[in-house]
């Protein structure tokens, strides 16, 4: 596919994590790996995090940890969770917010046979079927797997391209419009850290939704 190279500006990242969410829909997340190999997905899930939110990392305050979240809007926030996957972000408005998109999921577009070798650990066959397309990239530490996000090279990176080497960043893609636009309840939140806010958007008819 004729991907779009142009990495969205930070003016576009200097929003409330709300309004990024859901604008985020339809733009295309780019990742050259060290061997120059292009991986990209069409993002078709988001949940935003706000430092008002129990459920955030930033609820508490900065901590190690969570250092990158603080960093002002168009940086990454990757993070390990149960100490196996990693979950990227796109950190939203000033430095010292605290507030970040959590990328869901991908429609895969590039990069396909490279992203399915390091989601399953072999060759894509022939006719990989829609099921297993479907599923590469079907949650955060999913399309981190396949993509090769890593938090030890990715956590805190530029990804507006301005002061990176703009090897991981998001370009435009194409406009969800709103009639294709679904908001909910975001996903396995714990009773009482914010569970009924909707905070979750998806593209309500794509087949490339986490499940």
């Amino acid at each position: 596919m004729n991907i779009d190279k142009t990495p969205l500006n930070a003016e576009f990242y200097l929003r409330d994590a709300e309004i990024v969410a859901r604008n985020l829909l339809g733009c295309i997340l780019v990742h050259h790996d060290p061997e120059g190999v292009l991986m990209s997905g069409r993002i078709v899930e988001t949940e935003a995090y706000l430092p008002d939110d129990p459920a955030s990392h930033s609820f508490r305050g900065p901590t190690r940890r969570n250092s990158s979240m603080f960093l002002e809007g168009g940086h990454s926030y990757v993070y390990r969770i149960y100490g196996i996957h990693r979950c990227f972000n796109a950190v939203t408005g000033g430095g010292g917010v605290g507030a970040a998109v959590l990328i869901r999921a991908l429609e895969p577009l590039d990069g396909i046979p490279e992203m399915w070798m390091r989601r399953y650990g072999e060759p894509i066959p022939a006719v990989p079927g829609k099921s297993g397309l479907r599923g590469l990239c079907s949650g955060p530490g999913k399309l981190c797997k396949a993509l090769g996000i890593t938090a030890g090279k990715h956590d805190g990176a530029d990804i507006t391209g301005e002061t990176s080497d703009g090897k991981l960043f998001i370009s435009g893609g194409r406009p969800v419009p709103e009639n294709r636009v679904g908001v909910g309840r975001r996903i396995g939140m714990t009773r009482g850290r914010g569970e009924e806010k909707l905070r979750r958007w998806r593209i309500a008819d794509s087949s490339y939704l986490s499940r």
